[in-house]
């Protein structure tokens, strides 16, 4: 499958999948959730793998790399972006994400010791403003319900958001690492969502969130979207993106899935975003394609042929 294609799959599908993530709130715990969803999602990866004849083990030194891939994407990142969008309209979150094409170069950095380049910085910075607008209104309300002595219940939920990009970038890092150990993707995958599923179902239990069963029909239709399309559909196309062309490029699915998210959201969510609203989100999306934009090349100088000294 081509690196276009598979390009498009994980942004149209990721597109809808915040919004499908709000199907499954309110009756069952987000952390829960995540569970169901990713222990469906390993359960039929690890079923691919067996009825392709594969052995379900992993080289010698791949298992810590796919414990901590678990942790980061499929653990922390989406406990926050389930928990979050109990507080936060799904395409506020959609946006956020956007931001883990900054994101993934300071872990890079942080890593490998990639350098960062200016373009990054400046981008970065003209987000950082759009971010500021997008959110203005909501925070100066969040604010005022604090000092009022409200819970500020919206900043949670901003600040569990943008853990969730963070953390999801360390997994796009960590996946790097995992296929130097391992080629077989399917394979990891399962067992990255797998000890994800385990280290989600730990925390759930700890904190004493019950195992719940709901009757709605659209919790059922949002999970098998969820575990089948958003999680092994999707993430199979982006992490075959990351072993292709690398993280910070793959990334790029994160300039078109918001745009995708705002439409859902204006449309389902009865969500009416503002003029300055409106321009925050141009902002921040405009610094990342900018951002992601690949500098066109350097011409090299004509060498002029009557300067160059003959060969005695």
């Amino acid at each position: 499958m081509s690196s276009p294609l598979l390009f498009a799959i994980a942004s149209l599908i990721w597109g809808s999948t915040f919004w499908a993530i709000t199907l499954q709130l309110g009756d069952v715990a987000p952390a829960v959730s995540v569970v169901y969803r990713f222990g469906l999602a390993s359960a039929v990866l690890f079923a691919w793998c067996l009825a392709r004849g594969q052995r379900l083990g992993l080289p010698p030194g791949a298992q810590r790399w796919v414990m901590l891939q678990g942790f980061f994407s499929f653990a922390l990142s989406y406990v926050c972006t389930y928990t979050s969008e109990q507080y936060l309209v799904s395409a506020l979150v959609a946006v956020l994400f956007a931001l883990m094409v900054f994101w993934n170069p300071i872990c890079l950095r942080i890593v490998y010791g990639t350098p960062i380049t200016w373009r990054t910085w400046a981008a970065g910075m003209v987000a950082i403003v759009g971010v500021s607008m997008l959110f203005f209104h909501s925070i100066a309300a969040a604010w005022k319900d604090i000092i009022g002595g409200g819970a500020g219940t919206f900043l949670f939920g901003l600040v569990l958001a943008v853990t969730a990009t963070i953390a999801s970038s360390a997994g796009n890092v960590v996946v790097t690492k995992i296929r130097e150990k391992s080629s077989n993707l399917f394979l990891t995958m399962a067992w990255s969502m797998l000890w994800g599923t385990l280290i989600v179902t730990a925390w759930a239990l700890l904190t004493g969130q019950a195992f719940t069963l709901p009757a709605a029909p659209r919790y059922w239709m949002g999970l098998l979207y969820l575990s089948l399309f958003g999680s092994v559909i999707a993430f199979s196309a982006y992490f075959t993106l990351i072993n292709r062309i690398g993280s910070q490029k793959a990334v790029y699915v994160g300039v078109i899935t918001p745009v995708i998210s705002l439409l859902l959201s204006i449309q389902l969510e009865s969500y009416r975003p503002g003029p300055l609203e409106f321009f925050g989100m141009f902002l921040c999306l405009a610094s990342v394609a900018w951002a992601v934009r690949t500098p066109a090349p350097v011409r090299k100088a004509a060498i002029n042929l009557s300067t160059v000294p003959e060969v005695p």
